[in-house]
């Protein structure tokens, strides 16, 4: 019987991509897919890719992927930003039941290839109960550091120790500061992030396979403890296991093939914080004026709401003017195009894992500005542990002459020199790993067996 996955994706970009990304390699492996997406997520990729249809399938054809919209629970121009806690709220209580009942239908409506297992986002709050329901195997996908679910799967022991500052008992984990913690784990009251991530590792310890998006040689030590507890395979980077596109970018993504064509050959920072963090109106304004200082050309995608309160306009009066000839300022951008240029020197990021791994795999050093969720430990990863970054403030704070040094650091100088070799180093991991020998190659490759053992 040919194996057919429904796959769930959470409504994020962060998540989204590597969603997509497993979808198409299921499905190169021979698998029927139907991906389901939430209906507000859908809409987003819709307009900003200028689809032909409200309702187009966004995979390409010759690919086995169906391709289905599920409702949240909220109407379209509901702002799920502004209003996180009662739409994670709801996704907790209310979202799981109707995941049921849309499987259901799903299954029903199925033939002649049924659904035979269930690939769900870590951090939804239903897969075990859906795939008991509906009798199948439960496969969760992490798409962050195999390090960081270590540490959410031992939740018990760091609740335990709350007081020490070095945490040193995570199996697999080295030592760890909680300065260098998930944001979740730095707050000193109980939070929404808090409830999705004990819900989550309520989940995962039912899950038949657990999937990370990550490489074995890159968290050696992790993975193999973290095996010693469940089915776990390290596939990682799976954004770049294969050459096929999809739309899936929520924002409309402005062209800038032109502005860097035009500039030498490792000239230009990129800046981004990602799709979802937001920082504050001084942040932005020291860097915007460590930028003016250190002279380097840039690209700076500043989405709307990359601040916490409601004026847009969130640059320095005249900054706009003072680095035209060198700076291209845009509210969203093809961040991987972006990255594989030539002409891209460094990346001033938040540590999102799909920024880190997208720049370790174009031989992009960072500079890193880690704002929330994984990032702080994301950071404590790129900085301490492989060094291929540096921090943009070594303070409480970010102030511009800092800036100014730090940008000029990794686009030029010393340090520069020993980032760039490690980050040589660890892109040859990550490329290696998807090569015909690869451990995330032979990962794959016995999850489907053991997949296929299990259906």
């Amino acid at each position: 019987m040919k194996a057919h996955a429904i796959m769930i994706a959470l409504p994020y970009q962060g998540h989204l991509n590597p969603f997509v990304d497993l979808a198409v390699k299921l499905a190169s492996k021979g698998i029927t897919v139907t991906f389901v997406n939430t209906e507000h997520a859908h809409h987003q990729i819709a307009r900003s890719q200028e689809l032909p249809d409200a309702g187009s399938n966004i995979f390409a054809a010759a690919l086995d992927i169906r391709y289905a919209t599920i409702s949240d629970g909220f109407p379209l121009d509901f702002d799920r930003d502004l209003n996180f806690i009662d739409y994670w709220e709801s996704f907790l209580s209310d979202f799981p039941s109707r995941v049921a009942e849309f499987v259901g239908h799903i299954i029903s409506s199925s033939d002649p290839s049924v659904p035979s297992f269930l690939v769900s986002d870590t951090f939804a709050a239903w897969p075990a109960m859906v795939a008991q329901k509906h009798n199948l195997v439960n496969v969760s996908f992490w798409t962050q550091p195999a390090t960081e679910f270590a540490i959410n799967y031992h939740l018990h022991l760091v609740k335990q120790n709350d007081d020490e500052q070095m945490i040193n008992y995570i199996p697999g984990v080295a030592p760890i500061s909680t300065k260098d913690l998930m944001s979740h784990l730095q707050e000193s009251d109980a939070t929404i992030a808090d409830e999705i991530v004990f819900r989550a590792f309520e989940e995962v310890v039912k899950a038949d396979f657990i999937l990370h998006n990550t490489v074995q040689e890159v968290e050696p030590h992790t993975l193999s403890s973290l095996s010693q507890k469940q089915a776990t395979y390290a596939i990682g980077p799976i954004n770049f296991s294969t050459k096929c596109s999809v739309p899936k970018s929520l924002r409309r993504q402005v062209d800038c093939s032109e502005w860097l064509e035009a500039r030498p050959h490792g000239s230009v920072l990129y800046i981004s914080f990602g799709s979802i963090a937001q920082t504050n109106r001084q942040v932005i304004q020291e860097i915007a004026h460590g930028l003016v200082i250190s002279g380097v050309s840039f690209i700076w995608a500043i989405r709307p709401q990359i601040v916490m309160d409601d004026d847009r306009d969130v640059l320095p009066c005249g900054f706009k003017e003072n680095v035209r000839d060198r700076g291209l300022v845009l509210p969203w951008s093809d961040q991987l195009y972006v990255l594989s240029s030539p002409v891209v020197g460094g990346f001033l990021t938040h540590c999102g894992w799909n920024s880190i791994l997208e720049s370790v795999w174009c031989g992009v050093p960072m500079i890193c500005y880690p704002i929330l969720y994984d990032q702080p430990t994301n950071r404590k990863l790129v900085v301490d542990d492989w060094k291929i970054g540096i921090n943009l403030c070594d303070g409480e704070s970010v102030g511009k002459e800092e800036v100014a040094e730090k940008i000029n650091k990794v686009m030029s100088g010393e340090a520069s020199d020993c980032i760039r070799k490690n980050l040589k180093e660890m892109r040859t991991k990550l490329q290696d790993a998807w090569s015909e020998n690869g451990s995330s190659q032979i990962n794959f490759d016995r999850f489907l067996r053991d997949l296929n053992d299990k259906i």
